[in-house]
């Protein structure tokens, strides 16, 4: 498909948000055509090409603001992280971190912030270390974030993270060791097709600090200034921030409770066991599902369907 000849001075010139137009718009196409061009000669294993839509070429993009040489680089570094971290990447069944989940160690919040990006908060003390590794704990995170990368707004807003770190001990500390916390910290700045727009630490222990001098040399700038520490004076700080009408009783706001938050989230992940599982045999390849933004499952009950 050519759209050279019949896009108008306009489309070729769009000034405007790119990221607010629709998948199937001139505008975008013309990116996506760029970024399936580029892929097909510098990605890793070109058979990867073959299945690709462009609802899965467009997270990358979208990622990027629409860079394309930023967006084919983000490309080749999720495929190179997903096909060298199997320990994470290869199980994404919820059966495989189902203790965690049900021990309310993790949720998202049913409601996005006022700039539109989903909240995910991580409960440290509800993970222990003598029953999960810090490998699974991070499978969590990866669920998730498959799982939220095919909502558009999201896509578009990217996400925010609150991490409770009440509880943290040296047993959790010696799980994190310098080549996953390399990992974890790709992950977070240039190997998954998300924007991270904040993380906020709250009841972090003074010895945190030493796991987190070990990441922050591989985080990038960008990733650094928008790390805030909150420790355990958080309510006011974290208001300012985020809306008290979203955040969870706990966390002095008025929204659901985390045992609901968590409930509810583990839900929709388990009603998403078919994606997952997909992802798991197929992990480079193409979306498996329908966006439940554009094309929503009737008999889906999960809040997060939308």
């Amino acid at each position: 498909m050519s759209y050279s000849s019949d896009m108008s001075v306009k489309e070729n010139y769009y000034e405007g948000d790119l990221n607010s137009l629709p998948d199937d718009s001139n505008v975008v196409q013309r990116y996506l055509l760029q970024l399936r061009q580029r892929a097909q000669k510098d990605i890793i294993d070109p058979q990867d090409t073959l299945n690709w839509s462009d609802s899965f070429l467009i997270k990358f993009l979208r990622a990027r603001n629409f860079d394309v040489e930023l967006s084919l680089k983000l490309l080749i570094n999720y495929q190179r992280w997903r096909r060298e971290c199997p320990e994470i990447s290869a199980n994404l069944h919820p059966s495989s971190v189902l203790g965690l989940l049900q021990n309310n160690y993790h949720g998202v919040l049913r409601d996005r912030d006022l700039n539109g990006s989903r909240v995910l908060i991580y409960r440290i003390g509800q993970w222990n270390p003598k029953d999960f590794t810090a490998y699974e704990v991070f499978r969590v995170s990866l669920i998730t974030s498959e799982l939220i990368v095919q909502e558009i707004e999201t896509q578009r807003n990217g996400l925010k993270a609150i991490f409770d770190m009440q509880g943290w001990c040296f047993a959790h500390a010696l799980q994190i060791n310098s080549s996953l916390a390399k990992r974890m910290s790709s992950v977070l700045t240039d190997s998954f097709p998300l924007k991270v727009r904040g993380i906020h630490l709250i009841n972090e222990p003074t010895f945190f600090k030493r796991i987190f001098t070990m990441i922050r040399p591989f985080l990038t700038d960008k990733i650094k200034q928008r790390i805030h520490m909150h420790g355990s004076n958080f309510e006011e700080t974290l208001s300012g921030f985020f809306s008290k009408d979203i955040l969870p009783q706990e966390y002095g706001g008025s929204g659901p409770s985390m045992e609901e938050v968590c409930q509810e989230w583990t839900s929709h992940i388990l009603q998403s066991e078919e994606h997952l599982t997909q992802l798991s045999i197929c992990p480079a390849g193409d979306e498996v599902t329908p966006d439940p933004e554009t094309e929503p499952d009737p008999d889906s009950q999960s809040a997060y369907s939308s």
